[in-house]
C-alpha cells in the first residue's frame, strides 16, 4: 500500500516537472520569435528611412542578415552601418553583394598633354579605338621628345571625343609651355605666351580650330616685359591727338592715360603696353596730369621718361597761356616727378645759337645745334662717335657762328667724358657742364680739359654730382651682378619648406647672414623674389602656395635686419619648371625660389648729393659757388630726347656776366697742366684735329686781361 503511494506520487511530480518544462520551451520559442520579429522590423525601417530599398532582411534568433545588391560599394556600407545603429553590429550579418562599376557605367576618358623645354608628355586615360600611334606621330613631328603614359579602356569612344583630342594636340603643339586637359567635347589650355603678340595669335588660331560640339577654355597670359626707361610720349598738332609711345605699369594707369587722351581726341582705348619697371605707382596720375596738360595749351607734345617730364609747345601758344598750363601741370604732378618746359620762339625772333648735347643714364648721346659748315659739322659728327654711342645728331649749317666755334664744342664734348651721365651746352659766351659722375675729382678734370684745349679766357660753368655707385674704383655691383649673387646663395642654401605650407623648415639664419651683406649693396635696385613648385597639386594651390612661400623669404629677410624696400614677391606656381615633373629629383629642383631684376636703374630712397657747383674762366683762378641747401635736390638729367635746362646769365653766374669789371675771384686754383688735371691726352688724331681746325676756323675767343678783366680779342692758340 505504501509503494503504491510512493509511485503515485512521483508520478504526478513527474507530470507536474514536465508541464513546467513544456510551459518554458513555449515561453522561449515565443520569445525568440518575438525578438526575431522585432529586430527585422527595426533594421528594415531604419533602411528604407535612408534609402537603401534594395537591402532584404531576414533574422535568425539573435542573427540579422542582410542580402540584396548594393549600387556601388559605398552605398553597401552605407547600409551595413545603418543596420548596425538599429540593432547591435555584432548581430548584423553582410550577406550583401555589389554591382559591376564596368558594367554600368563606361571610365571617366581624359588625357592631359604638359609642353615645355624638354619635350610633351601624356598622362590619362583614353579610349582603346583611338590612333594611339597616329597621335604620337603627329605631336612629335616638329622633333618633340614625346613620353607616352597614357592608359587605355575598352569602351564605346563617347561623342566628341576625337575631335577635343586633336584640338588639344593642336594647342600643344602651338604653344611652347602648355598644359592641354582634354575631355570629351571639352579642351582645357593654359599656356604661357612670349609676349602679347604672341598671345593674341595663340588664342586666334586656337578659337579658330575649335570644331562645332567642342567647348574651349582658354587661360593663355604673357608676362609683362621689364621697361627701361619707363616712356609716354602724346603729341597733339593739326593732325589731331595721337601716341608716339605708351607704358603703364597696371590696367588701372592703362584706363586712366585712355581716358585723358580721349578727351584729346585719341579714339578707342590707349595703345598703353603693360610692363614692368614703373619709376613709382604714380605713374598713371603723372600721366594723366600732362596729357591734359597739353590739352589746355591745343599743341605741341609731352614726354614722360621715369621721373623726367618735359613738355613743348610751338611759338602759336601765347605765353600767358602756356605758363598757366605749365604752372597747373607743376602743381598736379608727384613729388618725384620733375618737370622741363618749353615754348618754342616766334620765327621773327633771331635765333640764338648754341649748341647742345644730352647723355641720358642709359642710353645714346643726342645733339643739336648749328656748326659753321657741312665740314665742320662732319668733324664734329666723328669726333662724337669716337668717344660716345650717338643716336641722334641734329646739327646745322650756319655761317654766322662765331670764329673758333667748332673747337668749342669739340672740347666741350671731350669735358663731357668725365661724366657718366649729363648735359652740356655751349654759347658763345660760354660753357656749362652739368651731370653725374662716378669720378670724385670729375670737376677738377672737366676743368683742366677746358684750360687745355681752349687756352686762356673761355668762360665755363660746372655742376657736377658725385655717385658713389657709379664709381668704378669702389666696385659696386651692378643689377644683374646682385641677382646673380642673391641666386647663387639660394641655390646652395638649405632652406626648405614644410610639405604644402609656406612655413620655412630648418634653420634659415646661415642663409639669411650670407644675403644679409649682398643686398647691403643691392637694397636700391627692384628685384623681385619669385616662388615656384612643383606640378603636383591644383594650378590655383601652387600659384598661392609658391607666392607665400617667396613673401616668407623676404619676411625672414626683413626680419634679420636685411633693407628689402624695393623688393617684390610673386609667385609663379608650376609655369616655369626647370627640370621635368617626373622623377623626385625633377620635382625637388622646380621647388625654388628664384630673384630677378626688375629695372637696372637703381631706386634711391634719397636724394644724390649737391653738385659741385664752379664758375669761372680758363687760366685764372675759379670760383666755386657756395653749397645749395641740404634739402636742395641733384642735377636732374634730362631724358634722351628731353630738353636742356634753362641757361645760366646775368648776376647768377658771377664773373661772366659783361659790363664793369668784376672783382677778382676766390677760391682754390685748378690745375691747368695735363698732370695735374688728370685730363685725357689727346690722340694724334685729335690733335692734329684741333691744329687742322684752328687753321680753318678765325678761332677769336674772348681773354680776359689782369688789369680790368675786359674782353679783349686774341688769337687762340693752337692745340
Amino acid at each position: 500500500m505504501a509503494s503504491k503511494r510512493r509511485l503515485t506520487a512521483s508520478v504526478a511530480t513527474i507530470l507536474v516537472l514536465t508541464g513546467a518544462a513544456g510551459l518554458s520551451w513555449l515561453g522561449a520559442d515565443a520569445a525568440a520569435t518575438y525578438l526575431e520579429d522585432r529586430s527585422s522590423r527595426e533594421v528594415t525601417q531604419a533602411l528604407r528611412a535612408a534609402g537603401h530599398d534594395w537591402v532584404r532582411v531576414r533574422s535568425d534568433g539573435l542573427r540579422v542578415e542582410l542580402t540584396g545588391t548594393a549600387p556601388t560599394e559605398v552605398e553597401r556600407f552605407r547600409a551595413l552601418t545603418q543596420a548596425g545603429m538599429a540593432v547591435d553590429a555584432g548581430r548584423v550579418s553582410d550577406a550583401m553583394t555589389v554591382a559591376s562599376v564596368e558594367a554600368m557605367t563606361p571610365p571617366d576618358f581624359k588625357v592631359e598633354l604638359l609642353r615645355n623645354d624638354q619635350g610633351l608628355s601624356l598622362i590619362g586615360l583614353m579610349p582603346a579605338a583611338t590612333d594611339r600611334a597616329g597621335l604620337m606621330r603627329d605631336l612629335g613631328a616638329q622633333g618633340d621628345d614625346v613620353t607616352d603614359l597614357l592608359e587605355s579602356a575598352d569602351h564605346p569612344m563617347p561623342a566628341g571625343w576625337a575631335d577635343a583630342l586633336a584640338l588639344g594636340a593642336q594647342a600643344a603643339r602651338m604653344a611652347a609651355q602648355a598644359k592641354v586637359s582634354v575631355a570629351p567635347g571639352r579642351v582645357q589650355v593654359a599656356a604661357l605666351a612670349a609676349d602679347d603678340a604672341d598671345k593674341a595669335r595663340l588664342e586666334t588660331e586656337l578659337r579658330r580650330l575649335t570644331p562645332a560640339g567642342v567647348a574651349l577654355d582658354l587661360q593663355v597670359s604673357a608676362p609683362r616685359p621689364v621697361v627701361a626707361p619707363f616712356v609716354l610720349r602724346l603729341v597733339l598738332d593739326e593732325g589731331g591727338a595721337r601716341f608716339d609711345a605708351c607704358t603703364a605699369d597696371d590696367d588701372a594707369a592703362r584706363e586712366r592715360i585712355a581716358e585723358a587722351a580721349a578727351r584729346l581726341g585719341v579714339a578707342g582705348a590707349a595703345p598703353c603696353m603693360l610692363g614692368l619697371g614703373a619709376p613709382d605707382a604714380d605713374w598713371g596720375m603723372a600721366a594723366e596730369a600732362a596729357i591734359l596738360a597739353l590739352g589746355q595749351l591745343g599743341a605741341g607734345q609731352v614726354t614722360l621718361s621715369d621721373h623726367q617730364v618735359a613738355i613743348t609747345a610751338p611759338a602759336t601758344v601765347a605765353r600767358a597761356e602756356f605758363d598757366r598750363a605749365v604752372a597747373g601741370l607743376d602743381a598736379a604732378l608727384p613729388g618725384a616727378y620733375q618737370l622741363q618746359a618749353d615754348l618754342d620762339r616766334p620765327e621773327t625772333d633771331p635765333e640764338p645759337i648754341e649748341f647742345t648735347a644730352t647723355l641720358p643714364p642709359s642710353g645714346s648721346l643726342s645733339m643739336r645745334g648749328q656748326i659753321a659748315d657741312a665740314q665742320m659739322r662732319q668733324a664734329v659728327d666723328s669726333f662724337a662717335r669716337s668717344r660716345f654711342n650717338v643716336s641722334r645728331s641734329g646739327l646745322r649749317s650756319d655761317p654766322d657762328v662765331p670764329g673758333g666755334w667748332t673747337v668749342r664744342v669739340i672740347a666741350a664734348l671731350e669735358a663731357m667724358g668725365t661724366l657718366d651721365a649729363g648735359q652740356v651746352r655751349v654759347t658763345p659766351d660760354a660753357v656749362e657742364l652739368g651731370g653725374v659722375s662716378g669720378d670724385p675729382q670729375a670737376t677738377e678734370n672737366a676743368a683742366g680739359i677746358l684750360a687745355e684745349r681752349l687756352g686762356p679766357g673761355a668762360r665755363y660753368r660746372l655742376s657736377i654730382t658725385y655717385d658713389r655707385r657709379l664709381d668704378e674704383a669702389l666696385g659696386l655691383p651692378d643689377g644683374d651682378e646682385c641677382v646673380a649673387q642673391l641666386n647663387l646663395v639660394m641655390s646652395e642654401s638649405e632652406i626648405g619648406f614644410e610639405p604644402n605650407r609656406s612655413s620655412i623648415a630648418g634653420d634659415p639664419e646661415p642663409t639669411l647672414a650670407q644675403l644679409g651683406p649682398i643686398m647691403q649693396d643691392c637694397a636700391d635696385f627692384q628685384i623681385e623674389a619669385g616662388g615656384h613648385t612643383d606640378s603636383q597639386g591644383s594650378q590655383g594651390f601652387n600659384a598661392e602656395l609658391s607666392r607665400s612661400r617667396a613673401q616668407a623669404i623676404v619676411s625672414a629677410m626683413q626680419g634679420a635686419g636685411i633693407d628689402v624696400t624695393n623688393m617684390a614677391v610673386r609667385g609663379y606656381g608650376e609655369s616655369q619648371p626647370i627640370a621635368t615633373n617626373e622623377t623626385e629629383e625633377g620635382r625637388e629642383a622646380n621647388r625654388r625660389i628664384e630673384f630677378r631684376l626688375l629695372s637696372p636703374q637703381p631706386v634711391r630712397a634719397d636724394s644724390l648729393p649737391a653738385p659741385r657747383v664752379v664758375n669761372g674762366v680758363t687760366g685764372q683762378t675759379p670760383v666755386e659757388a657756395p653749397a645749395p641747401p641740404d634739402n636742395a635736390q641733384g642735377p636732374q638729367l634730362p631724358a634722351a630726347a628731353g630738353p636742356m635746362l634753362p641757361p645760366v646769365q646775368g648776376p647768377e653766374w658771377p664773373g661772366i656776366a659783361a659790363g664793369p669789371a668784376q672783382p677778382r675771384m676766390q677760391g682754390p686754383v685748378l690745375p691747368s697742366s695735363r698732370e695735374q688735371a688728370g685730363t685725357v691726352p689727346l690722340t694724334v688724331g685729335v690733335a692734329e684735329e684741333f691744329r687742322s681746325l684752328a687753321e680753318r676756323e678765325t678761332m677769336i675767343v674772348p681773354v680776359l686781361t689782369p688789369d680790368d678783366q675786359t674782353p679783349a680779342p686774341a688769337r687762340a692758340p693752337t692745340a
